[in-house]
């Protein structure tokens, strides 16, 4: 089966199951899960704003805007702030892009007042709602994640924690972990009967590193466990249909911590983030999959380069790991979806947050005014080589060094030529006889490679698919531009016939 029949949105049909650790759709149909995450929007993050200082979660950014803005305005700005920053714009782009799915973070103080008891906010069941409607109609499955779990359930600004202590596991007193059940059960009575929900997310993240800065936390990997079981449990009395996505300790990235499956219908969710972008790092959740059965999910991953991007996520769908790339749209970036542009006078606020001069509250509700503007998405700025790059896809470069299959003579050497020690630095050299293939994506597209490289004095064959695109003798430091009739996935080779030459990276532009 090819990967492109594998991420079409066409397999967006019906509740996903695990069947013998890969998912599949309402009609058995294997679906790789492919897509970005909604950062910011029900769980607003500090470093998305390119705040600096303790206004790094959401109950802070809110109390910013309101000591800034005064109440009144402040109730304004979260009403439009909810209803610009995600549109039916965004995930419309997400599907034209020829992304199935998006995850959605959701914070608990969306849904369920801060207060004793257990009472409910319908207008954040409603923002959900609508969002599940908007991808009903672009064919987006959705995960549904619980980045902020009541009491706070990783101890950090992602799940915005009062003291960085996650009190869903620690507190003894606190009614924090039956009011997190009790919000799964809500879930599941109101999306029992929406297959579009593709996963329940149980827990963003859960239980950061025991030892980090001066606060030490005990393992609490049992603790997390037996929340699983029971809300597990408590869910499958509603919703017997829905798959789980259950994440490890430490960031979701211990693969120890998998045990035991949980459910016949969960999949390992892991995160990887500034690693080296090779096998290494994916090993051990494999293995899980091996042991368990249970599917593998790259539920959150990002913040990285465009090669980082095209040598990572290529590799993890051609293992059958889904992949969802973190997050869409952030303030001033070069790698999410698309840029949010600053408002002109964005210093004012960020200075302020550094510990500086505050500004008038007429300056302050004139600055966020604009910021409400900017982050619809009409107004970013689009950023398609960072999507290119997730699959590999026309508009897209990568490095020479993340080929999927080598043989001969081929040598990763660094620019002085010495055996090449770090991933970025490392090029690509071939001599006679040496072959290299890479595995690509054309998205229903033309594409053309642009192979920049000193040849010396060579001969070299191209091939896509075992159809022979190139053969040639060439000399010195040149750009070869070949071009690519393939309009689906496809593998790409590159043999040395004569000679030697030295590869960095390669250009995969569209026709």
């Amino acid at each position: 089966m090819g990967l492109n029949e594998k991420l079409s949105r066409d397999r967006v049909f019906g509740y996903l199951r695990n069947e013998n650790g890969k998912i599949v759709n309402g009609r058995g149909e294997e679906i790789l899960l492919c897509g970005m995450g909604i950062g910011n929007w029900l769980l607003p993050e500090g470093y998305m704003w390119r705040f600096e200082g303790p206004y790094n979660r959401p109950h802070r950014i809110g109390r910013l805007v309101r000591d800034l803005c005064g109440t009144e305005y402040a109730v304004r700005f979260w009403r439009d702030f909810r209803e610009n920053y995600i549109t039916e714009a965004d995930i419309q782009a997400m599907a034209e892009y020829g992304f199935n799915s998006v995850r959605l973070p959701v914070n608990w103080r969306v849904v369920m007042e801060d207060e004793p008891g257990i009472h409910w906010r319908p207008n954040g069941f409603r923002l959900i709602d609508r969002f599940l409607g908007w991808c009903e109609k672009w064919k987006l499955y959705v995960i549904l994640d619980l980045h902020g779990a009541p009491g706070g359930q990783t101890g950090h600004n992602i799940d915005d924690s009062l003291d960085d202590v996650p009190r869903l596991f620690t507190d003894t007193e606190s009614d924090s972990r039956e009011k997190a059940i009790a919000l799964w059960e809500e879930f599941a009575r109101r999306y029992r009967d929406r297959w579009i929900v593709g996963m329940y997310d149980l827990l963003n993240e859960p239980v950061r590193t025991p030892v980090e800065g001066t606060r030490e936390l005990p393992d609490l990997s049992e603790e997390l466990k037996r929340f699983y079981r029971d809300c597990v449990a408590a869910v499958r009395k509603i919703d017997e249909r829905h798959m789980f996505s259950l994440e490890s300790v430490f960031w979701a990235s211990r693969a120890d911590f998998f045990t035991e499956r949980f459910d016949d219908n969960a999949c390992a969710h892991f995160h990887r983030y500034w690693c080296t972008p090779d096998r290494s790092v994916l090993e051990g959740f494999i293995n899980v999959r091996d042991r368990l059965g249970m599917p593998l999910y790259l539920g959150e991953t990002g913040e990285n380069t465009e090669d980082w991007f095209a040598a990572m996520y290529p590799l993890a769908l051609k293992l059958d790991i889904g992949v969802n790339v973190w997050p869409w749209k952030k303030l001033e970036t070069d790698n999410s979806g698309c840029s949010v542009k600053a408002p002109a006078e964005w210093n004012w606020i960020r200075e302020y947050t550094r510990g500086g001069d505050r500004p008038s509250y007429e300056r302050a509700q004139r600055i966020f005014d604009e910021y409400l503007e900017n982050i619809r998405y009409e107004n970013c700025v689009k950023l398609p080589r960072v999507i290119a790059s997730i699959t590999r896809s026309p508009g897209c470069a990568f490095r020479a060094c993340d080929y999927a299959s080598v043989s001969g003579d081929v040598t990763r050497i660094n620019r002085e030529g010495n055996p090449a020690v770090k991933w970025e630095d490392t090029l690509v050299r071939l001599g006679p006889d040496g072959e290299v293939s890479w595995d690509l994506y054309a998205d229903g597209k033309r594409g053309v490679l642009n192979l920049k490289a000193d040849f010396g004095s060579s001969a070299l064959e191209i091939k896509a698919d075992g159809e022979t695109l190139l053969r040639t003798s060439v000399s010195g430091e040149r750009t070869l531009t070949v071009p690519i009739p393939k309009t689906e996935a496809f593998t790409l080779s590159l043999r040395c016939v004569r000679g030697g030459f030295t590869l960095e990276r390669i250009g995969w532009d569209r026709a």
